[in-house]
C-alpha cells in the first residue's frame, strides 16, 4: 500500500475511533459502518461524521437536499394492508364505492397527517428541513402527501441503520406517531442524494457530536476497495486494541531482540536441562525478525546479528528498518505493535507446541502397544 495513502487511512481511522469512543464504555466497533463505492481513486476515501444509506428517496418530487433538517426515526406502516382474512365489499353506486376506498385509506392516511402536523409544529416559521427515516413501507400515496409539504421520506431502511442512526444524530426511534415530542428528533446538518450510476446513496452527516459513523471506501476497481477494506479492518481492530491496552510495545523486531537477551541471561541461573529448553525459547524468538529481513530482501542472519550487537551496545529496544536492513529506534520511527497481539502470540505458541509434542506421544505410545499386540 503506498505510503501517503497509508497515511490517509490512518487518519481516517482513528478519527472514526475516537468519535465512537464513550468513557467506561468498551469499543464497539460495529458503530462504524464501512461502505464502497467504486468510483474516483483510493485517495478519495473519507470519513463522513453521520450514515450513509444506500437507497434514497422513493418519489420524483422529494427534495435531492435538505441542510439543518430535524431527521425522524420511526418504525411505523405508512402503506395500506389487506386484512389477514377474506372479506369482501359490496356497493351499488360509484359513490358508495368512493366512500369504502375512502375508508379503507383513513386508517393510513391519519397516520400520514400525524407525522404531517408534526412536522409543520417543528419546522414551520423556520428554515429547517425534515426527514422521515422508516423501517417499514410508504406506499405511493403516502410518499405523495409527504413530499407535497416539503418532507424526505425514505423506506424500508435496514434495522442495523435505525439503531446507529439516533447514536449519530440524537433522538430516538418511534414506533408511533401519537404523542411525539422534539426530544425524538435527531439534527443533521446536510442530508443529500448521490446517484452513481443505478445506485443511489442518501448521506446524511454533519453531526454535532456522532457516536456512529460511516468510513466511506472509494476506489478505481473491486480489487483496490477490497484492498482498502482489509487495511481499514485491521486499523480499527489496532487503534481499539491500544486504547484498550493503555500501552504499546516496540515493533520491528525490537521485542523479540530485548526477550532473547532475556532469556539468555536467564539460562545462566538454570543448572537442569531446562537450560536447553531456555534456549530453544529464546532462538524461536528471533523468528520474527528473520522474516522480516526476509521478506524486505536482506539477509537474516546478518540482520539479526546487527540488531543484537547495537542492542546490547545501546540497552535499549532497537529494530530493523525494512529499507536499509540496518538497526533503527522504532519509537522514533513510530513502529509499534499492540500489547495483547504479542501477549496472545506468545500464549498461542506455547500452547501449540504442546499440543503438538502431545500428538506425538500419543502416537507413539499408540505404535507401542500395538507392537506389543503383535507379538
Amino acid at each position: 500500500m503506498p505510503v501517503d495513502l497509508a497515511d490517509h487511512l490512518t487518519e481516517i481511522i482513528v478519527d472514526a475511533i475516537l468519535a465512537i469512543r464513550k468513557e467506561d464504555t468498551p469499543i464497539d466497533l460495529h458503530m462504524v459502518e464501512i461502505m464502497d463505492m467504486v468510483h474516483k481513486t483510493d485517495t478519495e476515501t473519507r470519513l463522513v461524521k453521520g450514515i450513509v444509506m444506500d437507497h434514497g428517496a422513493r418519489h420524483p418530487d422529494m427534495k435531492k437536499m435538505v441542510k439543518d433538517a430535524y431527521v425522524l426515526v420511526c418504525n411505523v406502516s405508512m402503506e395500506y394492508e389487506k386484512s389477514e382474512v377474506n372479506s369482501g365489499f359490496f356497493y351499488k353506486t360509484a359513490e358508495e364505492r368512493e366512500k369504502l376506498v375512502t375508508a379503507e385509506r383513513k386508517f393510513t392516511d391519519d397516520k400520514v397527517r400525524q407525522a404531517i402536523k408534526f412536522k409543520k409544529e417543528m419546522c414551520d416559521g423556520t428554515d429547517k428541513g425534515f426527514v422521515i427515516i422508516n423501517q417499514k413501507g410508504i406506499d405511493p400515496i403516502s410518499l405523495d402527501m409527504l413530499a407535497r409539504e416539503g418532507i424526505v421520506a425514505l423506506r424500508r431502511a435496514k434495522r442495523r441503520n435505525l439503531e446507529r442512526l439516533p447514536l449519530a444524530f440524537g433522538g430516538y426511534a418511534v414506533n408511533s406517531f401519537e404523542d411525539m415530542t422534539a426530544d425524538c428528533l435527531g439534527k443533521a446538518g446536510l442530508v443529500y442524494e448521490h446517484v452513481l450510476g443505478e445506485q443511489k446513496f442518501t448521506f446524511m452527516e454533519d453531526s454535532e457530536n456522532p457516536k456512529s459513523v460511516t468510513i466511506l471506501i472509494k476506489g478505481p476497481n473491486k480489487h483496490t476497495i477490497q484492498m482498502i477494506k482489509d487495511a481499514i479492518r485491521d486499523g480499527l481492530r489496532a487503534v481499539k486494541n491500544a486504547i484498550d491496552d493503555g500501552a504499546v510495545v516496540a515493533g520491528a523486531g525490537a521485542f523479540e531482540i530485548v526477550a532473547h537477551a532475556a532469556l539468555s541471561e536467564l539460562k545462566d541461573t538454570v543448572s537442569t536441562r531446562a537450560r536447553l529448553g531456555v534456549q530453544a525459547y529464546a532462538d524461536a524468538l528471533l523468528v520474527i525478525p528473520k522474516s522480516l529481513a526476509s521478506n524486505s530482501g536482506h539477509d537474516p542472519q546478518e540482520a539479526t546479528v546487527k540488531l543484537q550487537s547495537e542492542y546490547f551496545k545501546l540497552k535499549q529496544p532497537v529494530g530493523i528498518d525494512l529499507a536499509s536492513g540496518e538497526p533503527m529506534n522504532p519509537a522514533t520511527q513510530g513502529i509499534w505493535d499492540n500489547y495483547n497481539v504479542k501477549k496472545q502470540l506468545l500464549n498461542s505458541c506455547t500452547v501449540i507446541a504442546s499440543n503438538i509434542l502431545l500428538v506425538d506421544e500419543i502416537m507413539r505410545a499408540g505404535m507401542t502397544s500395538l507392537k506389543s499386540a503383535g507379538n
